[in-house]
Order: C-alpha cells, then structure tokens, then sequence
C-alpha cells in the first residue's frame, strides 16, 4: 500500500519535494492556502549558488543542490540555466579572504582583471577592478519551476488543492493525523509542513515554538529590454541579473544573503535607490518599473534550514534559501519519507534542535 503522505505548502519546496515523492510512488497530496509560488517562491532572485554559505555543512549541501538542479533540468527537459556570476561586492581583504577560502574547498571559481569583466559585460559602465567568476552559479525562475515541479507530480497521480487554508494540525496523543481545513479534515499518513514563515503559528499549539527571524524583503523587476547582462551580478549594493524576458531583477535587501535588516525603507524609497543604482551600472539602459513585490523571507533562528522530522507523522522542510535547496533537499526527505533510511547530509540541519 502506498504511503499517503500530505504536504502542506505550493512553494517550491513543496512542489519539488511533491514530485520527488510521486516518482518514488508515495500517494501525494498538496494543500495550499492561496496559489502556488504565491509568497517568497514567487519573489526569489533565483541566485541558484554554494559561493555563500554558513558553515561545511550548509556549503556541502548547496553544491549537492547545485548538481540536484542541473539533474532536475534534464529529467523535466527545461533549458539549461548556467549563467555564472560575477562578484565584487567586497574589496581588498573581504575579496582576497573568500577567494581564498572558496578556492580552498575546491569551488570552481576565478578572479578576473577589469578587462576581463568588461569583455564579459560590456554594458558594464565603471567594471571594478577584479571581480571572483563563478562559472557553474546559475539562475532560474523559482515559480516557473514550481508550476514545472507540481505538474510533473500531478502527471503521476499527486493531487494539488489550492486556495484551502490550512485551520491546524490534527492530532491523536503525540501522532500528528493530517489536519483540519474549512472544507473538513485531510486524513494520511504523514504530513509535512513546507509553510515558510506560517510554520511557527502551526507547531504552536503542539506546544513547540519554532524561532524565525523576521527578514523583509523585496524583488525589484523591470519592464522588458533588450539583452544586455549574460551573468549574475554581485555588486556592493545590488544583486542583479537579467531574465530570459530581458527584465531586470534585484532583490533590494540591503547585504544581499547575509542581509540581517528587521525593516525596509518605504517602497517609494527602495524603488528610487534601486534604479539610482541601476542607472550607475547600465547607464545607457531605459530601465522601467514593473514591479516591486514586498516578501517576508522564511528564514530559522540560526539561519540554517530545517529540515526532518518533528513529531511522529510530522516532518517540516523550512529554509532560505529554498530555490537553492529545493531539489536535493527533497530527494533527501524524500529518501526518508519513504523508508531508505536517515540521510546523514541532514543530520546537522534537524528541527529538533530548537526544542532539544
């Protein structure tokens, strides 16, 4: 008999961990509260990369993601995504410090001259002079991929219910059942909790108190242009790419992924800083407001993902960044889900740590 197994959350976590599990033939439901990719899926940069960590083991399972994503490429036949990034965010010893210390884990990484960065980017005015390129980053489109990922678990026989809020978990003495919607209770085998920054309000009344930090931020996108940017961009205000639309993107936090801001500046404000930052790197570019989408990012107290069990027939998969770890965070879940055994690369990253 299949196992049925009920993933609460359309993000990408959830999509890619819905699939994973259908391949492995669980019986697969999706719940979620309004729309697929609706909140931070749909408000990622897409940065897909292991140049930023924060400890081995994290780096360990970024690179594992980063070879996950280009597997998950082929096996759904979308393009590949290779881009490579440019980063210049830092100078003199910060830039020297972490050639140094990706070198020395084997990264594949360079460090080109100004010359070199201008052939790379022409557009490029002011190019800095050096700049580390990492050729094997990449970027995607995290909701495209989400809606790709739900798709291909549907075509296996996983049901996906959007727009049913999820009231609270359903319990029997310590084994959480499913859980209660305004339509009725949801029955299974197992539940997963891949609800982001809505995790702590469901484990609360289990009497667990899940810690997050409390990380606003938002996805600057312009209006289309034509090609003018062929890499990721980490400069020391912006991180920038463009997409196979010619939108610009850039999230507007303020220290990219190590970015620790509690608030942000009114919209009115980041979205005049962002195009004054834009208009200093391309300054021939027409660059256009399209949008400028505010996200909370679902980020655990230490900053390191969560990833395992909670409860018996309760596990959780909550993280910044999930566009990263998604696919080898589901493969590894997904192992576990359906009887192979603990996966060692996710020892370090246990929700009980929290709550001991």
């Amino acid at each position: 008999m299949q196992d049925r197994i009920l993933i609460v959350g359309a993000g990408i976590l959830g999509a890619a961990l819905a699939h994973r599990l259908a391949c492995l033939g669980a019986q697969v439901t999706v719940v979620e509260s309004i729309a697929p990719a609706a909140l931070a899926t749909g408000r990622s940069f897409g940065w897909i990369n292991a140049s930023f960590h924060l400890s081995p083991d994290h780096y360990r399972l970024r690179l594992a993601a980063m070879a996950a994503h280009r597997a998950l490429a082929g096996e759904l036949d979308l393009p590949p995504a290779t881009q490579g990034c440019l980063w210049f965010e830092e100078t003199g010893e910060g830039f020297d410090r972490l050639d140094a210390d990706l070198t020395a884990l084997g990264y594949p990484v360079q460090s080109l001259t100004r010359a070199e960065v201008a052939r790379l980017e022409p557009a490029l005015a002011n190019p800095p002079e050096r700049a580390l390129f990492f050729p094997t980053e990449a970027a995607i489109d995290p909701a495209a991929l989400t809606i790709a990922l739900l798709n291909a678990a549907s075509a296996k026989g996983a049901t996906v219910l959007s727009g049913l809020p999820v009231t609270a978990l359903s319990t029997a003495g310590d084994t959480v059942t499913g859980i209660t919607t305004r339509a009725g209770p949801i029955m299974v085998d197992h539940t997963v909790l891949a609800t982001g920054t809505g995790t702590p309000a469901l484990l609360a009344p289990l009497g667990l108190t899940f810690p997050m930090l409390h990380r606003p931020g938002a996805m600057f996108r312009s209006q289309p242009l034509p090609p003018m940017l062929s890499h990721i961009l980490v400069t020391p205000r912006l991180e920038v790419r463009q997409d196979a639309q010619g939108r610009i993107l850039c999230p507007t936090a303020a220290a990219h992924q190590r970015d620790s801001s509690t608030s942000l500046p009114p919209q009115e404000t980041l979205l005049a800083e962002t195009l004054r930052h834009l208009s200093h790197l391309l300054p021939q570019a027409d660059i256009r407001p399209d949008t400028l989408r505010m996200a909370e990012r679902p980020v655990p107290g230490d900053g390191l993902p969560a990833i395992g069990p909670v409860r018996p027939g309760l596990s959780m998969v909550v993280m910044h960044s999930g566009a990263t770890l998604a696919p080898e965070a589901a493969n590894l879940l997904a192992a576990e889900l359906t009887g192979q055994g603990d996966q060692p690369a996710l020892a370090p990253f246990r929700p009980a740590r929290f709550w001991g």
